[in-house]
């Protein structure tokens, strides 16, 4: 039987009482134990939630706690590294939201600790825990839709609150960094390819990019992604080949966007659906690390999956056209 693991949260965001929070507390072999935070208001949703979980009042008490066997942290992207170090130092597992870093030599640093120290450290990348991009995967490389040619990827919401952290350029904000996880990111997972970014084209405002349009090519696959924190909440992902295509329409946050579908339409109009309703991919992504880090299993999305996606996000900075 897989061990137990006793989980701390490293302070009160609103993602880990929403969503992470309620992850750990519903996977198995996990317990939800402790929440950092100076707000006890902030801390009364995750303790009516997991009865008997404890509070602490700094983060410093957490790493200090004994009975905390794996640290997830919410922080602001560039704080991410400097909190992983000092979790992992503290001789726990971590568990970071993505981006794990804000550099590819920050990732190497990390890699580096992990391997130094045995500790599992872990970006908080859900979607490759989700089924549908399992049968995507599998499509592909069985030839579904024929040769694949063309990937497309969209990804925006609106946020319209100046004080939200993603449009902090001091604490790591900007679309691209934010989601470019997700449309970039899943292509990679998708195809096991690698990206080069062909052109950029970023909108700036107040010091951070509120606006991503990226032309890449995977070998001989050209890949166009569009992310927007400017506009209308949309998601979707197409794989298109030479003999059909698929059409994901809730690529990366099933449920709270839409449902969960895997469409696969061939050149005579021919559709199979596949609906994925029950698909829970944040409490497996808890479970999977935590039977990693009791087993030493392989993890799903080891921090080298990462690394190359930051590769590719960097190329994009880089390709900018302003």
């Amino acid at each position: 039987m897989t061990e137990i693991t006793r989980w701390g949260i490293l302070g009160a965001a609103d993602f880990a009482r929403t969503t992470m929070g309620p992850a750990i507390h519903n996977a198995e072999n996990a317990v939800l134990a402790v929440v950092a935070t100076r707000d006890a208001a902030k801390a009364a949703p995750f303790a009516a939630l997991a009865p008997g979980l404890r509070v602490h009042d700094s983060y410093d008490a957490l790493l200090a706690d004994p009975e905390i066997d794996a640290v997830y942290i919410p922080l602001p992207n560039a704080l991410h590294v400097e909190w992983c170090e000092k979790v992992v130092r503290a001789g726990k597992h971590v568990l970071c939201e993505k981006p794990i870093a804000m550099t590819v030599e920050e990732i190497d640093r990390l890699i580096a600790l992990r391997d130094e120290t045995g500790l599992m450290i872990a970006e908080a990348y859900m979607i490759p825990h989700h089924p549908q991009w399992h049968l995507v995967k599998s499509l592909l490389a069985d030839g579904a839709i024929g040769t694949l040619r063309h990937i497309e990827s969209y990804f925006s919401f609106g946020l319209d609150d100046p004080a939200n952290i993603r449009l902090d350029p001091d604490l790591g904000g900007g679309v691209t960094r934010d989601i470019g996880v997700y449309t970039l990111g899943s292509a990679r997972l998708a195809t096991g390819r690698e990206p080069v970014i062909e052109a950029a084209r970023l909108g700036w405002q107040g010091g951070v990019d509120v606006s991503a349009r990226i032309w890449a090519s995977f070998g001989d696959v050209t890949c166009a992604c569009h992310m927007s924190m400017r506009t209308t909440r949309r998601q979707m992902a197409i794989y298109h080949g030479s003999g059909g295509y698929i059409e994901m329409q809730a690529p990366f946050n099933p449920v709270s966007h839409r449902e969960a579908s895997v469409r696969v339409v061939t050149p005579d109009g021919v559709e199979t659906l596949t609906r994925l309703h029950h698909a829970r991919q944040y409490v497996t992504q808890v479970e999977a690390f935590g039977r990693s880090a009791a087993t030493g299993a392989d993890y799903p999305v080891p921090l080298e999956f990462s690394r190359g996606t930051q590769v590719a996000l960097e190329a994009v900075f880089a390709a900018d056209a302003g």
